[in-house]
């Protein structure tokens, strides 16, 4: 597409959408009919990957979350259209990087779980791959972040806007019915094209929106009970609302699952009228043509919805209805966290979708039998059944019904085999395999950190590496060369100063490029250890204070970005604790040329863009055992950030490709941790550890406020004694403290010689090719699903 097929073609889409010249449109305007423009130039591409799909055996990925990021820079990237619409828009006075400001970041996910499934789409799209998504058109995503008076406040975030998202493509004509034993519901389907690189393959994610099978009860209306008129309205728009809505509440969880049945139950009818169209009505041949791949327990109830349309809708019979399952759905596990293995009361199976719960029943005791065959205790066999203490057990359905079981790096999935699902791998061990992780080097290193992918392409002499990052290995050795390791550090300094310039205008704190960017960014969650992050801090503050004139002091911006559920107490009382420490040490001219935090408010993909690039420390400090993998330590490796992190997840993994040499690393070993904690008390280290009792004793003598909520208080309670629930300290922050308190001074110190430190940052981004998410997804293809390419 060259400049004057695009001006004509946003002329007449200006003048169809607003009536306007486009010449007259408001910046937002402009970027909504350039994004038009753009999915119009990639519609005939779109629809011939479609049908060149349709009689091939595809492979279906359903989850809950993908975080895509925004679309326009990506696809023009992707398509190759970057400089021709840099170019147009200049012409017409605009700046294309103020025009990519104007879209909102699709609302669709919150942490990696939905960037992962936005990077496989990303590769499978790369490679011609027969794949789509699945997932639910959330409508104000999970919440837009605000920090007020240093508390987590949460607002309806409204990424779609008033005018439409102009990447989603709504397909009207494909809508299913959804029933629920109360509700009926229409699933509309919007599609959302996902562009390859060097391809013209474009694949797409089916995002499911739900409608009322009728808008308003007319009588109640013309009654003038006009609220009881639109109530069944407001229950079905309540689906599509929010992601994660609070389930603390039993309404919370209700809503919860209606959630999950609703995209697995569409999704599924619309893969059967496919099948159906496309191959006829022998079902036999259903697992020959389709591979379903669950990411995590939320999608599991696909697997009684299938069995629910093979029996009463298409007439197969249990056992065959049985074998087909079987045969077609895989299960990815994503966490240890008994919490996130989803346990759901059967009454509110009962009240939902009672004939769900009758099908999941007889799988229950289908399981049972088999297993007492094999002479199993009956406790143990009861422990393992689906449905045991009045709950379906969402990820032993899918361990029992799947043929495929997969952990998402090498730790976790021997965790996998030896702990959470142990029993199953003696019944069932060829089911079990390992995925590492991996994220797309087209949008987190290329489009988000140009001038690093420009220096990449001039050593290795191509651009090859976008699609097959293992070629920059060999460049491994270049790390001798001090002219190519002051144009990488020089690049960095580039980088932070545009995040600089991001967080003076956003938050009104100042730095300095000088200072070491030492960023945690991820989810809030206590096992992920905002918490012992921000103990440290405050342990190096009050050692300045007593000692300002230390020779040799790294100045550190410590950077944190992270949201909190709702209905998390402790997490938001970690948040609170971080901005406090922000607000002390900021404002401290004693302290503050030394130090600075920065608590970014509404951290998303697009924030994740600017800070990737310009991070010198990467923070991956979860509790040993409980991070499965990790897709942010990749992003940061790629970017040339070392890693400062526990023996856990990909850390490890990472650690085997750049050696010890090249990153820090403490605690203790998984091997070593269950003995370690059967043993531990937080109060000894609390009374021996140097420093530490003054750090945490500052959570309660008025170091810091937490504005009479008490939040602190609890905070402190959780690291010395517990509750009758969980005891004190169970994620190890006062445990691993001194442990994390050297090893981040060293890696603080090795900042110091910038040339060394330039060396290990180059050999962390030619070694990150095992991190792509195109080896994870050849991977998932070879070894799971078993899909060729097919190009266009």
């Amino acid at each position: 597409m060259n400049k004057n097929v695009l001006h004509n073609k946003m002329q007449i889409l200006a003048q169809a959408s607003y009536g306007k010249e486009f010449t007259s449109l408001t910046p937002r305007e402009f970027w909504q009919i350039l994004s038009r423009a753009i999915v119009s130039e990639l519609a005939p591409n779109w629809e011939k990957t479609r049908c060149n799909y349709l009689p091939e055996r595809q492979a279906h990925y359903f989850s809950a979350e993908f975080l895509v990021g925004r679309s326009l820079l990506n696809n023009l990237v992707n398509l190759n259209l970057y400089e021709t619409v840099s170019e147009f828009v200049t012409e017409l006075g605009y700046d294309l990087t103020n025009l990519l400001e104007e879209e909102s970041d699709p609302g669709l996910g919150n942490g990696g779980l939905g960037r992962l499934s936005a990077c496989f789409l990303d590769s499978s799209a790369t490679m011609g791959l027969p794949v789509t998504g699945y997932g639910i058109l959330y409508h104000f995503g999970l919440f837009r972040q605000e920090i007020e008076n240093g508390f987590q406040r949460e607002y309806p975030d409204n990424w779609i806007g008033n005018d439409g998202y102009p990447f989603m493509v709504p397909r009207r004509d494909e809508k299913v019915l959804v029933q629920y034993e109360d509700l009926t519901v229409y699933a509309i389907p919007y599609d959302l094209p996902v562009t390859g690189f060097g391809t013209d393959n474009i694949n797409m994610i089916r995002l499911w929106d739900a409608e009322p099978a009728q808008d308003f009860d007319f009588n109640l209306f013309n009654s003038q009970r006009f609220d009881d008129a639109v109530i069944e309205r407001n229950r079905v728009r309540d689906i599509c609302r929010v992601l994660y809505p609070n389930d603390s509440t039993y309404d919370g969880k209700v809503l919860r699952l209606r959630q999950q049945y609703f995209f697995v139950s569409a999704s599924l009818q619309y893969i059967v009228n496919t099948f159906k169209r496309v191959h006829g009505t022998d079902f036999s041949k259903f697992p020959q043509f389709n591979t379903i791949q669950l990411n995590d327990t939320h999608p599991v109830l696909a697997i009684p919805e299938l069995m629910r349309l093979l029996i009463d809708e298409n007439r197969q019979s249990w056992d065959e209805a049985w074998s087909i399952v079987q045969k077609t759905f895989a299960f990815t596990n994503h966490t240890m966290m008994e919490e996130a293995l989803e346990k759901w009361d059967i009454n509110i199976f009962q009240f939902l979708f009672p004939r769900i719960l009758n099908i999941i029943k007889q799988i229950d005791l289908q399981f049972e039998e088999e297993i007492a065959h094999k002479n199993w205790p009956e406790d143990l066999i009861q422990e393992l059944s689906p449905i045991h203490d009045a709950k379906v057990h969402m990820a032993l359905l899918a361990c029992y019904s799947c043929y495929s079981i997969n952990g998402v790096a090498a730790i976790h999935t021997n965790l996998l085999k030896n702990v959470l699902f142990k029993d199953f791998y003696k019944l069932w061990p060829e089911k079990f395999n390992n995925k590492t992780n991996g994220v797309t080097p087209r949008r987190w290193l290329r489009a988000c950190n140009p001038l690093l992918a420009e220096l990449l392409t001039e050593r290795l002499g191509n651009e090859d590496w976008v699609t097959d990052l293992t070629l920059l290995q060999p460049l491994e050795k270049e790390k001798e060369n001090t002219n190519l390791i002051r144009s990488l550090l020089e690049i960095k300094t580039a980088n932070k100063k545009q995040l600089i310039d991001f967080i003076k205008e956003h938050e009104g704190i100042e730095l300095d490029s000088n200072f070491l960017f030492d960023v945690q960014i991820k989810r809030l969650h206590e096992y992920k250890r905002q918490f012992l992050n921000g103990l440290y801090i405050l342990d190096r503050y009050f050692k300045l204070k007593d000692n300002p004139h230390q020779n040799n002091i790294v100045p550190v911006a410590y950077i944190f970005g992270a949201k909190a559920a709702p209905g998390y107490f402790r997490a938001k009382a970690i948040i609170k604790f971080l901005t406090e420490l922000a607000e002390l040490i900021n404002e401290d001219s004693d302290i503050n040329q030394h130090m600075r935090v920065v608590f970014l408010h509404n951290y998303n993909v697009s924030l994740a863009e600017k800070i990737f690039p310009a991070a010198d420390l990467s923070e991956q400090i979860s509790t040993v055992g409980m991070e499965a993998s990790g897709t942010g330590n990749m992003k940061f490796m790629m970017n040339g950030a070392l890693t400062l992190g526990t023996y856990d997840g990909a850390n490890l993994e990472i650690l085997d490709q750049v050696g010890a040499e090249n990153c820090f690393m403490f605690g203790p070993q998984i091997d070593d941790f269950p003995a370690t904690m059967s043993y531990y008390n937080s109060q000894w280290q609390y009374n021996n550890v140097e420093g530490l009792k003054r750090v945490v004793d500052a959570l309660v003598d008025g170091t810091i406020s937490d504005n009479r909520t008490g939040m602190f208080q609890e905070l402190y309670n959780s690291l010395l004694t517990g509750s009758q629930w969980q005891a004190g300290d169970p994620f190890y922050i006062l445990g691993d403290f001194e442990a994390y308190r050297n090893a981040r001074n060293y890696a603080h110190a090795a900042y110091l010689d910038q040339i060394e430190w330039g060396k290990k940052c180059w050999v962390n981004i030619v070694n990150s090719g095992r991190f792509s998410s195109d080896r994870t997804i050849k991977e998932y293809a070879a070894e799971i699903w078993d899909i060729k390419p097919s190009f266009i």
